[in-house]
């Protein structure tokens, strides 16, 4: 759906073929280099959900990379430093150097018996003040954060003025000339629905599947503010920034909005625009079905 007026989450869609729904075993994530999560019934350990926030300035990411500030290394140190012990966490999205979030979803398995509010109240106590946990519960055992969720929401921001921001320049891409976000708008309904993204991938990745099912593109523009919202059971390496990149030369009237079906059908990046910087981007929401929380406790309550 395309427009101006805020809609609800569209519903849960059917994943893709070769889409894992379920936590991979030991042996799938080993073979396709993914994250394993493992739960047992026979565990002690308690599953847990953090809804976390950031700045992405200063990082290179989400992933662990060696000599390098990441997300992940931010946050499964402060859990070692808690529990003395290492905690693997893994996140709902894998969000690039320099995108930001607003509604991460990171998922890690502990024997350390804190309550939810404890642990958010110990682990902002250790994080960075660029990021920050919002919210923890307990989920079920089988719960993964990325394996689970249904759809993710990302938000672009783009400043369309003249000037250079001075206390916005790192959260949003600032564009000089002026767009025309109805002939964006227009060339987003071809968006929609269930697509080969290749055109719209990054760098080649180990990715298997290139389908996705966009079900939402939504514009809100607040003087020279454009935000840019698009949902989808699932994101290609770079695709919302290769997007917009695309849309905002629809924007420039560089392309008619006709041509994003060209793009589409090409399957392949160089018929695409350029990939719009990361500042502009946010992880806004993860989409989850309700059967996957238990709460245990009382959240986030002293």
């Amino acid at each position: 759906m395309v427009g101006n007026r805020t809609h609800r989450a569209s519903p849960p869609v059917m994943v893709p073929a070769g889409v894992p729904r379920r936590p991979p075993s030991r042996h799938q994530a080993e073979e396709n280099g993914l994250d394993p999560l493992p739960a047992s019934p026979y565990s002690s350990m308690t599953t847990y959900k953090l809804r976390v926030e950031y700045d992405g300035t200063a990082y290179a990411g989400w992933q662990r990379q060696p000599g390098q500030p990441t997300i992940q290394a931010a946050i499964e140190d402060a859990l070692a430093r808690i529990t003395r012990h290492p905690i693997s966490a893994v996140a709902a999205g894998r969000t690039d150097a320099g995108v930001h979030a607003t509604g991460q979803v990171v998922s890690f398995r502990s024997e350390k018996s804190l309550s939810s509010f404890e642990w958010t109240r110990a682990l902002n106590g250790i994080l960075p003040k660029d990021i920050g946990i919002l919210h923890t519960e307990t989920v079920d055992d089988a719960f993964h954060a990325r394996y689970d969720a249904y759809a993710k929401i990302y938000e672009y921001r783009i400043l369309n003025q003249t000037t250079r921001p001075a206390l916005d320049r790192l959260r949003v891409w600032q564009i000089a000339h002026p767009l025309d976000v109805d002939r964006m708008r227009q060339a987003s309904c071809h968006l929609l629905g269930q697509h080969d993204c290749t055109s719209f991938q990054g760098s080649p990745t180990d990715v298997r599947n290139p389908v996705c099912t966009i079900q939402l593109v939504h514009y809100i523009q607040e003087g020279p503010l454009i935000r840019v919202t698009i949902q989808a059971d699932r994101f290609l390496k770079q695709m919302v920034r290769a997007l917009l990149g695309t849309l905002v030369e629809i924007g420039h009237h560089k392309r008619t909005p006709d041509d994003l079906i060209t793009v589409l059908e090409a399957r392949d990046r160089r018929t695409a625009g350029p990939t719009a910087p990361p500042q502009g981007l946010y992880l806004r929401h993860v989409l989850y079905h309700q059967e996957h929380t238990r709460q245990k406790d009382n959240s986030d309550s002293p």
